[in-house]
């Protein structure tokens, strides 16, 4: 999976990655998620709908991530505001979110966005709403074409060059070319031009070749029209379509071919993976085709990142390459060619954490050999298109061969074609009948009024191309007509391809047209289709006669029947055509007839019907047993049903297997699985299969009731013993533990643990307090786990109260105070506290009895200026505390209260002014009774008490109503409490006794006109005065709220004067939001406030590397420091991450940044440190990366034994084992050094050598020869490796020594068994050794026998025969390997053999 990291808005970093739902685009907010969370995802994204108009559409999705995501939809082309028309829901049964669409009209029709988004990010997919039109009316379905075709397209879509540039590009300038031609919807263009694209690929397949989409096109349009000569016969022209007939029927029969034999020469394999590896499926077709089609369980696959999908340049091997494995990639896929289809699985294992290596590419075998098939594939086929083209080359000779036959008999099926201009010689034509088929005369009429008649066999054809035949009683002539006739002769050539037969001729001739064309419609159909007719074979049915006696012949032939007409405007002919005509009219007699073939469609344009598809294959099934299991499969087709097999035995319903069909999808339920039921099931259906495993597993369980009564908490006294006990079932073993808050329990004086095959109990004894908590049980066996909780409660006396007391009220009549329950209440609450007391300065202790459980106490019964001490003890069901003394508290000290905040005026107004003001924070140690308020004039120094002393004011405001109105006043307060009146506060605002004003209007055009890291500078205008509504402005506040925050907070105390203002003090790169108030008299305006948040800092600058001259590879030896020091310019400050091969580099990396400059610092480097490094510096304004591969290595170590071998003459093969550094250094290579005897220096043969072998040539007889081979990096080269002298010797002339002949003993005899064969009993899975030795001359033919079945063809067993020892090796014994053996031994002379018997030990 690939991933990209870019930068969001806000200057947060973005994740962008693709789901494993194909079609899902998924942006993480953060680089690293907290536990247990994750970001939205679509489990099952909203599917395409295409419905008919005036029908309920409806899209469904289920999305996970946790938090919960909220899921929202939108289109592209509009809004979805309207609730008549748009319903969004959510499904809580089935969690599906739901945006149903009423009465769908063509203006909905449209592409659908669904969004979902919590704190971590975001997941978007999209869905399309299509019409269908239902109109079987030809005319109809062509309106409703027309009109979506047109209806909506832009400038750009009309623009033959527009898909011209699209069909040429990347998918990467998709949007560069649709915003030069103006297109806007972007993804309706793709789809469209991934049509074109199949559609040309299944134009191109059907013609019969492979072509390009560049050369689509030209090729295919020069393969229709063919290659024609034009002949001038007769001044008339003519095609001679033979060579395109031949290349049309080479191409209908290879195409024929291709469809009928289209299949898999090697098909894709089951392959084992681990995790992270890629893997690739390969297949090899049986012919060329341009692509193929990949299928997972989720679907067609599609190139991506994911994905990607090769084909060869020979077309014949395709592949699929699945990039970065995980467990969910497993599942079996299948590839499928026309009807063709290869399945293979992919299990992806859990990759061991221990194992050390690069990510491998997993496949089914080598790419040498899918290469070699290929070619031997690809000359079969061109052996086979040899023997078509000679097959249908004879053919066509045969049918010219029988044509020319045909004409030299006489017909009148040729054509004539006469064009004449004024200006020139006209004549003026008259045909003649005899009366006779197959002969026609003509008379020629001159201006001179010469006349000359020419006797053919050729047919006229007139301006409109209609064949006139004479008549004995009824002749028409044609002349020669002047620049309006000529005008009339002049014909579309489409109008005459399509053959309608809407000539110039009467009602009777287009009749008797039509009539011609169904005829020869009939005949091309039932005649073979491997058969080229001529016209010569339906002359008799393309002739008619109307009512007038004129023959005439239809242009009903298709394509190839088009005839070479010219038209005539008014010019006249040049003399070359002049001359030519005359020519052509006097050789017209010796001109033999020519004759035309009739070009029809080879074959009709072939559809490839992919048949029945998985839409989602079978899943591997893990079940519990005794419970219910499921397969479920979904087809492409409702009308399609299929088989179970299990382990290859079809399955039928019983007791144990459901099967049930609804609509395409296709269930099997095993209700109660048993062991037994593990193993491969498969489904298949019209030919295509689908497979999944099933794992029954037998985990631990509970009973529920035990489970249930478990759960109860156990709740035992202090000291006694608690038990635990469950009952359980499962594969045994089981492993059991007990768990006390999270930590095992070990058997020790306190905890005793039981454990059987079917329950356990755990006991505690001598239980305290602390032992209060969950007690947890937990089982496991290789099928799973279980696990169960309970609660222990420990029950005892509580703990002391807690002091120290708080004295509330100390006056002379009474003492209050309180203190804090006890920290641990025993598991039982505190129902009584019981109070004793003591005078200081006495020893006795006065009870004061019980009181409920509240933790305070008032004690009225106390002297003046007297000490007292209180002890203190809970009671609870389980008994009473122990003692919490309290200090001493001394009753009757005077107090006095402290002075309360200045107090504030509410409101103001002629004879009224309302006062608030807040208790002193020094109450005195006692409660406060009232307070006195008083007020004074402005520059008067009397203090005047508003309220009587004895009438105390026991609220915190008042209304003072002895005022003058227009005059100001001041006001102080004080308090009293049971010591007395206390200190007076500080006098509040002066404020006029008057009506209150209108608060000011909001300030006018609040911006920030500069910004640092530490300040942001405000400037606004000064709101208008309006009398009666809005009063004049007196000042103004600004506030303040950081985005962290939900409070604001005002940055001055006192009014601002001026409409400007810094605000100082920021936190660098803080986020803030800034509004000013405007206040008078009469209150404050409401807030202006900017429209977003502000950023301490200076103008954004996007990331730029200063330093151009960093190396971009590096080579540093082991041991040595690693430095790389980057120097940036990025404004606000940015953040930098360092990375190693796409991964953040590791703790032993020191990273130093500072103010434009970062630097990597790897103090002692080892070889596990070579990789590329990139740096990422990036802020809101954007982002700026670069990389540099470091490779650290060190001088090699010297390469291992050298070995020499001559495998050709004159030549020597230096072999020798790798350097130990080779795995370590790819760049590793060889040097290969010679010294021949003859001279003294060191040749160097071969220079990088990647591989450990290396033939050197010229190696002359008679000398010695010395190897060296060094093992060379990027460091330097390592010490040689010697190898041993090579000698090879001059090869004398033989001394021959003439030795007189004898004559030879006979040593022939029959084959005996010197050795016999020995019982043998061999272990299951053990091999089995046999021997025996015989003789016999000649050498007899040895053969193996396993009861009476000859051996010697069958690979499982390994037979030799050396100088007479025959063995046989069994390499791993079975039952069926039991049996008796015989070898049998027979030559010229005779035959032997020699048996014994084989047990199998289980």
């Amino acid at each position: 999976m690939s991933i990209d990291v870019c930068s969001e808005d806000y200057g947060l970093s973005a994740i962008r990655r693709r789901s494993k739902t194909p079609g899902v685009m998924i942006t993480q907010y953060v680089v690293n998620l907290p536990e247990g969370k994750s970001t939205p995802d679509f489990q099952s994204k909203p599917m395409p709908v295409e419905i008919k108009e005036g029908q309920l559409a409806v899209f469904k999705a289920i999305v996970t991530g946790d938090p919960k995501p909220e899921v929202s939809w939108r289109r592209t082309k509009g809004h979805i505001l309207d609730k008549k028309k748009f319903l969004t829901r959510y499904d809580e049964s089935t969690g599906e979110h739901i945006l149903e669409v009423y009465k769908v009209s063509e203006e909905e029709s449209d592409t659908y966005k669904c969004s979902a988004v919590n704190e971590f990010g975001k997941a978007v997919c999209t869905a399309t709403l299509n019409l269908s039109d239902v109109s079987t009316n030809p005319s109809d379905f062509r309106k409703l074409l027309r009109r979506k075709k047109g209806g909506n397209k832009t400038q750009g879509e009309t623009d033959e060059r527009f898909w011209d540039a699209m069909m040429k590009a990347d998918r990467s300038d998709y949007e560069r070319i649709c915003a030069e031609f103006g297109v806007t919807d972007i993804q309706s263009i793709i789809k469209k031009l991934a049509e074109k694209k199949k559609q040309r690929r299944q134009n191109n397949y059907t013609d019969g070749e492979i072509l390009s989409d560049e050369d689509s096109k030209e090729k295919h349009g020069l393969k229709s029209s063919g290659r024609t000569k034009d002949q001038r016969i007769n001044g008339l022209v003519q095609k001679d379509t033979g060579n395109n007939q031949v290349d049309e029927e080479v191409n209908r029969l290879l195409t024929e071919l291709r469809l009928r034999s289209m299949d898999f020469i090697i098909k894709i394999e089951e392959i084992n993976a681990e995790e992270n590896d890629d893997v690739l499926f390969e297949c090899v077709l049986a012919h060329p085709l341009p692509s193929i089609s990949w299928m997972g369980k989720d679907g067609e696959l599609e190139d991506g990142e994911k994905y990607s999908i090769s084909v060869s340049d020979h077309q014949l091997i395709h592949t699929l390459l699945i990039k970065d494995c995980t467990l969910e990639d497993k599942g079996i896929y299948s590839a499928v060619a026309g009807k063709a289809t290869s399945s293979a699985s992919l299990v992806v294992e859990e990759r061991d954490p221990s194992s050390v290596g690069k990510k491998t590419v997993r496949s089914s075998r080598a790419r040498t050999d899918l290469e070699k098939v290929a070619r031997e594939q690809q000359m079969k086929n061109q052996e086979e298109m040899e023997k078509i083209l000679e097959a249908v080359r004879a053919k066509h000779k045969e049918n010219q061969q029988k044509e020319e036959n045909e004409l030299t008999s006489g017909g009148i099926d040729g054509e004539i074609s006469e064009v004449a201009g004024p200006g020139q010689n006209s004549e003026a034509l008259e045909a003649k009948s005899k009366g006779k088929k197959g002969k026609v005369k003509f008379k020629i009429l001159r201006e001179d009024g010469t006349e000359e008649e020419i006797e053919d066999s050729e047919c006229l054809t007139n301006a409109e191309g209609e064949l006139i035949e004479g008549d004995p009683t009824k002749q028409k002539s044609i002349k020669s007509r002047g620049q309006e006739d000529s005008d009339k002769v002049t014909e579309d050539e489409n109008e005459d391809a399509d053959s309608d037969g809407n000539g110039d001729g009467d009602s009777s001739g287009s009749a008797g047209r039509r009539g011609k064309k169904k005829k020869g419609q009939r005949k091309q159909h039932s005649s073979d289709p491997n058969e080229l007719e001529s016209d010569s074979e339906q002359s008799d049915s393309d002739e008619d006669e109307d009512s007038t006696g004129q023959v005439k012949r239809s242009g009903s032939s298709k394509k190839g029947r088009r005839r070479s007409r010219k038209a005539i405007n008014g010019e006249s002919l040049g003399p070359e055509d002049h001359n030519e005509n005359k020519d052509t009219e006097d050789a017209t007699d010796s001109a033999k007839p020519s004759r035309r073939k009739r070009q029809v469609p080879l074959i009709e344009d072939t559809v490839i019907d992919p048949g029945v598809q998985f839409v989602c294959g079978l899943s591997d099934v893990s079940a519990i047993i005794h419970e219910t299991a499921e397969f479920t499969c979904k087809l492409s087709s409702e009308d399609c049903d299929g088989v179970w097999f299990r382990d290859g035995k079809k399955i039928f319903p019983d007791d144990n297997f459901t099967i049930s069909k609804d609509g395409a999808i296709h269930k099997l339920v095993i209700i109660r699985c048993e062991e037994e039921h593990s193993g491969k099931y498969r489904f298949e259906a019209d030919g295509r299969k689908t497979e999944a495993m099933i794992n029954v597993k037998d985990p631990p369980r509970f009973d529920p009731e035990d489970l249930i009564s478990f759960t109860e908490a156990v709740t035992v006294k202090v000291g006694h013993v608690a038990i635990f006990k469950m009952q359980f079932v499962g594969h045994e073993p089981i492993k059991i533990q007990w768990y006390k808050e999270g930590d095992e329990l070990q058997e020790d004086n306190n905890a005793r643990i039981e454990k059987s095959a079917s329950h356990s109990r755990l006991l505690l004894s001598r239980c305290q307090r602390k032992d209060t908590g969950e007690i947890k049980i937990k089982l496991k066996n290789e099928h799973g786990s279980a696990e169960a909780i309970s609660q222990l409660i420990v029950l005892g006396k509580p703990t002391p109260p807690q002091g120290p007391a708080e004295v509330t009220e100390s006056s002379a009549m009474c003492i209050e105070f309180r203190w804090r329950p006890p920290k641990d209440d025993g598991g039982s609450p505190v129902t009584n506290f019981i109070l004793e007391r003591q005078q200081v300065g006495r020893n006795t202790w006065k009870k004061l009895g019980e009181i409920p459980g509240v933790p305070s106490y008032r004690d009225a019964d106390v002297d003046h200026g007297r000490k007292y001490c209180y002890r203190i003890r809970a009671v609870t069901a389980e008994g009473t505390s122990e003692v919490m003394e309290t200090d001493d508290i001394q009753a009757g000290t005077l107090a006095f209260p402290g002075p309360p905040a200045p107090p504030q005026v509410v409101s103001s107004y002629d004879d009224c002014i309302n006062i608030s003001w807040d208790s002193p924070s020094n109450k005195g140690g006692s409660r406060i009774l009232g307070y006195i308020l008083e007020k004074r004039k402005k520059g008067s120094n009397l203090w005047t008490v508003v309220n009587a002393s004895d009438e105390l004011i026991k609220e915190k405001k008042y209304a003072v109503k002895d005022v003058v109105a227009g005059m100001q006043y001041e006001f102080r307060v004080t308090a009293i409490n049971l010591s007395g009146v206390g200190e007076f506060s500080s006098p509040s605002e002066y404020v006029f006794a008057r009506d209150p004003k209108k608060p000011p209007g909001k300030v006018i055009s609040l911006r920030v006109t500069e910004t640092s890291y530490s300040h942001i500078v405000l400037t606004w205008t000064k709101p208008e005065d309006k009398p009666g509504i809005q009063d004049e402005v007196k000042g103004y506040f600004v506030e303040i709220r950081p985005a962290e925050d939900i409070e604001w907070s005002r940055c001055n105390t006192t009014l601002l004067i001026t409409t400007t203002y810094s605000v100082k003090g920021l936190k660098s790169m803080g986020m803030y939001w800034l509004r000013v108030t405007a206040s008078n008299d009469g209150g404050v305006s409401g807030p202006a406030e900017l429209s977003n948040y502000v950023l301490a800092m200076p103008s954004p600058v996007r990331p730029k590397f200063t330093n151009h001259k960093v190396k971009s590879f590096l080579v540093v030896r082991a041991g040595n420091s690693v430095r790389i020091t980057m120097n940036f310019e990025a404004s606000p400050q940015p953040k930098i991450i360092w990375l190693k091969d796409n991964v953040p580099v590791t703790k032993r990396v020191t990273i130093s940044n500072s103010d434009g400059t970062s630097q990597l610092l790897i103090p002692s480097s080892e070889r596990s440190d070579t990789g590329i490094y990139s740096i990422l510096v990036k802020n809101l304004a954007g982002q700026e990366t670069f990389s540099t591969e470091v490779r650290v290595t060190d001088d090699p170590k010297p390469p291992g034994l050298v070995e020499l071998e001559e495998n050709v003459p004159g030549t020597v093969t230096v072999m020798w084992e790798p350097s130990p550094d080779e795995k370590r250094d790819d760049r590793l290579h060889y040097i290969l050094s010679k010294l021949d005897s003859t001279k003294r220096t060191w040749a160097t043969v071969a220079d990088r050598l990647f591989n450990n072998k290396f033939t050197v040539c010229n190696i002359m007889l008679g000398r010695e020869y010395h190897f060296r081979i060094y093992a060379k990096n990027d460091m330097g080269v390592s010490a040689p490796s010697e190898s041993p002298i090579w000698e090879v010797e001059r090869k004398k002339e033989k001394f021959m020594v003439s030795v007189p002949t004898r004559e030879d003993c006979d040593l022939r005899c029959a084959p005996t068994f010197i050795v016999p064969l020995k019982l043998h009993t061999a272990p299951k899975g053990y091999e089995c050794y046999m021997s025996c030795a015989v003789k016999g001359d000649p050498k007899p033919r040895i053969t193996w026998y396993r009861n009476h079945i000859s051996l010697n063809t069958n690979t499982n067993y390994y037979i030799s025969d050396t100088y007479g020892v025959c063995s046989m090796l069994i390499l791993r014994v079975g039952p069926k390997d039991m049996g008796e053996y015989t070898i049998h031994a027979e030559n010229a002379l005779g035959r032997a053999e020699c048996s014994t018997v084989l047990s199998v030990k289980e």
